[in-house]
């Protein structure tokens, strides 16, 4: 059964008013791949009442076919940030959201979190408190430099004019934010949420950040700042951090802690429908649930910290993995459904081969303050094993009516060559049963200034591992290739690097790469504060950075021609 979206469903469940109204950027699917679904069914087996409104229409009186809730509204930009699914790197209008029913990118408003925000204030005069969650209000949650208007920015509750922002995967603190309002209490030592006050925070654990007016106009600053905010992301050693705005301050508290394994299984075990709302589905196809419908997540969190990526700042920085026990229920979960046809689509997560490795030190001490599990090498503290995910894969192949378990998601190359006792059968096993026809990877680059700045390891990594896949192949006389994808105009690169990586792809790849990507500097991330500072921001040392158009397609087309 769905979560209520329409009168009627309201009617059925003599439902005379929700508890609380979560409004998405998306179509709503309910699935445990939609953050706004999982949110959902986390509050509901709390025992709240839930709606949700999807892509609720600008110009008419759709974001009240719920009423208003009891306790508080939910706004969420969707899976993937509104700007992003709106706009190339280029700034050019995406004509496809696979979001939105029928495809077509018509629904989703630039800047939804704030959109959406102010469609509830002009259809509900002194209604109940905003709540902003998801992606697009987690990068924002303080100053940061927006692409989009290419200048920094006040944090997103702020412009959006909400009470509460929740941060990063908030599934514990939704459900304390929804007791807090329930029982009429405070909120404000609740973790994982950003909130405003007219005073600073007395407690003297919580870090004053630079001020707005000072990062808005001084790079050095905003690099200065950003380092601290960066720093402070880890449940376990992360301090409290506050940063004045004009007369008033955000503030944002701690991280939550972490799910443990046992929490995370829960969060599974609920009764997703696994599917489009028949609301939204008449509308059209729903191209996203095509991919995710008979996937599996099976962890969160990234320790790569590439520094154009944002999973660091929104999932965390350490893995938390899901039990093979409970993975397997769900694939089971799966035979019971007349469309599948014995293909899993995908077995992995933001990084597929992290699954069941992480660091014991940072379990209990948390993420390393002067250095990295990945970079500039593998650290002598991470066990990197690959023997989980062989066992998960084997045992989910091994399921009757399982045709085959496909990793579809991308892996760490050099995971598997640092893994001297099971990175080789890993990598066997993927060839042999786990996926069709080639093998995504990404390099993104292979100068050794650009990776520095990128945060990933070097090209002869990637060349060890070119080598040891293609043995395989020959070994196993199968036919498997490479994938490779690239970042065009990263900052610190010019066409001289371009050259280099093209010289590079042709003379040892020996292929004329089709995924290339021209370079966006997501908010919250080390690759955006290089962007917009034209710096370095580990040397302070000036970096040419390709801001004109006309520039970043030509150092694209280096590469593609």
């Amino acid at each position: 059964m769905f979560i209520p979206t329409t009168q009627e469903e309201l009617e059925k469940r003599e439902i005379k008013q929700l508890d609380i109204i979560l409004i998405t950027g998306d179509a709503y699917i309910d699935s445990p791949f939609s953050g706004v679904s999982v949110i959902a069914r986390v509050l509901e087996s709390n025992g709240y009442s839930i709606g949700i409104i999807g892509q609720p229409d600008l110009t008419t009186k759709d974001i009240t076919r719920l009423g208003e809730p009891r306790l508080f509204w939910g706004v969420t930009g969707g899976c993937i940030d509104s700007m992003v699914a709106n706009y190339t790197a280029l700034k050019k209008k995406r004509n496809d959201d696979d979001y939105t029913p029928g495809g077509i990118n018509d629904k989703r408003p630039d800047r939804a979190c704030m959109a959406y925000t102010n469609l509830i204030r002009r259809n509900f005069k002194e209604t109940k408190p905003i709540v902003l969650g998801g992606l697009e209000a987690s990068l924002r949650r303080l100053a940061h430099y927006d692409y989009w208007n290419n200048k920094v920015r006040k944090s997103i509750l702020l412009d959006a004019k909400a009470e509460v922002l929740v941060y990063g995967m908030s599934d514990r603190t939704i459900v304390q934010l929804a007791d807090a309002f329930a029982n009429n209490s405070s909120y404000t030592d609740i973790r994982g949420i950003c909130y405003i006050s007219n005073i600073p925070p007395t407690n003297q654990n919580v870090i004053e950040l630079k001020p707005f007016d000072k990062v808005s106009k001084d790079k050095q600053n905003f690099i200065e700042f950003f380092k601290t905010f960066y720093e402070n992301n880890d449940p376990i050693n992360a301090k409290g951090l506050y940063q004045k705005f004009d007369t008033r301050y955000v503030i944002q508290n701690p991280p939550a802690e972490h799910l443990s394994e046992n929490e995370l299984d829960d969060i599974y075990k609920l009764p997703f429908a696994n599917d489009v709302h028949p609301y939204y589905k008449k509308m059209g196809k729903v191209k996203a649930m095509e991919t995710i419908k008979f996937s599996i997540s099976t962890h969160r969190g990234c320790y790569g910290e590439c520094n154009f990526c944002s999973i660091a700042v929104h999932q965390g920085r350490r893995i938390r993995s899901r039990s093979e026990q409970s993975i397997i229920s769900e694939a089971k979960s799966f035979l019971k459904d007349k469309s599948f046809k014995g293909r899993i689509g995908n077995v992995g997560a933001a990084t597929a081969n992290m699954y069941k490795i992480d660091c014991n030190i940072k379990q209990k001490s948390g993420a390393c303050k002067n250095k990295r599990c990945m970079y500039p090498t593998m650290c002598k503290d991470l066990p990197v094993s690959h023997k989980a995910q062989i066992d998960l894969l084997n045992d989910l192949s091994s399921l009757p009516g399982i045709k085959q378990a496909v990793v579809a998601s991308g892996v760490r190359y050099d995971l598997i060559n640092a893994d001297n006792s099971f990175g080789t059968k890993y990598l066997e096993n993927l060839i042999k049963k786990h996926i069709s026809g080639q093998m995504k990877i990404a390099p993104e680059h292979t100068s050794p200034e650009i990776l520095d700045l990128m945060g990933k390891p070097s090209a002869k990594v990637l060349k060890d591992f070119k080598n040891k896949f293609y043995n395989i192949t020959k070994k196993l006389n199968n036919k498997m290739f490479l994938t490779y994808y690239f970042i065009a105009a990263y900052p610190g690169c010019s066409y001289k690097e371009m050259h280099d990586l093209k010289r590079f792809v042709s003379n040892e790849l020996r292929l004329t790469p089709q995924q290339v990507q021209i370079f966006t500097p997501l908010p919250s991330t080390w690759a955006a504060v290089m962007y917009y500072t034209e710096l370095n921001p580990f040397t302070n040392e000036k970096l040419i950075v390709a801001k004109d158009p006309v520039q970043k397609r030509k150092q694209k087309d280096i590469l593609t021609s």
